[in-house]
């Protein structure tokens, strides 16, 4: 569709140029030109658009050339016929450098009727390959820089006052004699001595009383080393039997029976008495003088004007810039010679799984399946028109 669209771009700017050259009484072979143009890598496809363009321009070199005539003939003088003229030579001018032009851009030579360099079993075919633009960030003044004033009302308060409403004196108050109870201590009994008997202290003792001293004694042996009686025969030992005592407990004198003398404190009593704690007296009191609290508003700060800056206000844009025009271009693609099914088929699975929508994967180049390609080549920013082989290879898809 998009090859399409430019072929019809072509054929209204090569009308658009044979009318300018009949209006300048030029004649020129416009159906080779419009053939040249539009030549493809399938001749068959091209045929019928290369047709219908010189037959288009025909029809237009006619009408041009009696619109001219009857024109020449009704209204021109000699000396209009030569600024005519000298236009026209102008145009005529200007004209072969947009010819020239649009062959360079679309190459009209010889060797471009032909792909270059190409490979036998492989297809070819002119597509267009889009601009390229480079995008630059710009930091773009949006409003200047500068100010406001701002004007501050006065500040108001409001103020308390005191306003003197009756004038101070004075007035004398008698005031009573007052008393007070005080505790008086008298005495009761005297202090006295008494002698009291401390009785003898004791305290128990155990002595250890000898019962029986030590002695020795003969004792009847049994080893070798012991005294033997000549008279019985009998072994005899002499033994020491210690000393036997007995514990006796008793009680000791540790203080005799003494006596001591003990104080017997005062006795007092206390009586409570009913004391002048300060006489009766005239006391001159003074009245204060009475106000009233009244509230004024007062200015607190006057009114005044503020110089406010606002500063500039910045905008990020994005500038997009050509780097190259688009151009035709030979580009081996995918055909009938070199393609099969099942090629088409992972076509379809790969522009699916990249979120486009190529229709059912039945391995057929339809109308659905075409635009999801497009789309995807729109994108990637690659050549459109066919399924050329830098497609494939974005699409991840091997043949």
């Amino acid at each position: 569709m998009k090859l399409a669209a430019g072929r019809f771009i072509w054929l209204a700017l090569l009308i658009f140029l044979s009318w300018k050259i009949i209006m300048k009484n030029k004649i020129v072979l416009v159906s080779t030109s419009i053939m040249m143009l539009l030549v493809g890598g399938c001749s068959t496809v091209f045929k019928h658009d290369a047709d219908a363009v010189e037959s288009s321009a025909n029809k237009a070199v006619s009408t041009g050339q009696a619109t001219a005539e009857d024109h020449v003939h009704s209204a021109m003088s000699l000396k209009q016929l030569e600024a005519e003229n000298a236009r026209l030579a102008r145009e005529n001018a200007e004209l072969s450098r947009e010819s020239q032009a649009a062959r360079a851009s679309t190459g009209s030579g010889d060797g471009d009727l032909l792909p270059p360099n190409a490979k036998p079993g492989e297809c070819y075919a002119r597509v267009l390959t889009p601009a390229k633009y480079s995008t630059k960030t710009e930091r773009v003044e949006k409003k200047p820089a500068s100010f406001r004033l701002q004007v501050i009302p006065p500040k108001y308060t409001w103020v308390e006052e005191k306003v003197l409403v009756k004038e101070p004196g004075e007035k004398l108050n008698v005031v009573p004699a007052t008393y007070r109870w005080e505790d008086t201590k008298i005495l009761v009994k005297e202090a006295s001595e008494k002698i009291v008997t401390v009785p003898a202290k004791y305290k128990t003792v155990s002595e250890k009383i000898l019962v029986k001293p030590a002695y020795s004694t003969w004792k009847k042996g049994k080893g070798p080393i012991q005294k033997v009686d000549n008279a019985t025969g009998e072994i005899m030992c002499l033994v020491e039997v210690p000393a036997e005592y007995k514990t006796v407990v008793r009680e000791v004198l540790v203080t005799p029976p003494t006596t001591k003398k003990v104080q017997i404190p005062a006795e007092y009593k206390i009586v409570k008495k009913r004391v002048l704690a300060e006489p009766e007296k005239v006391v001159k009191v003074a009245i204060p003088a009475e106000y009233r609290t009244v509230k004024v508003k007062k200015v607190l700060e006057p009114a005044k004007e503020k110089r406010i800056d606002v500063p500039a206000v910045f905008a990020t844009v994005k500038k997009r810039t050509k780097v190259s025009d688009s151009s035709l271009e030979w580009k081996p693609i995918l055909c009938e010679t070199n393609t099969t099914p099942n090629v088409i088929r992972r076509i379809q699975q790969a522009l699916r799984k990249a979120g486009f929508n190529p229709g059912d994967s039945d391995g057929k180049i339809g109308s659905q399946t075409m635009s999801a390609l497009s789309a995807y080549q729109k994108r990637k920013g690659l050549a459109s028109g066919q399924i050329t082989m830098e497609t494939l290879k974005a699409l991840g898809v091997s043949y």
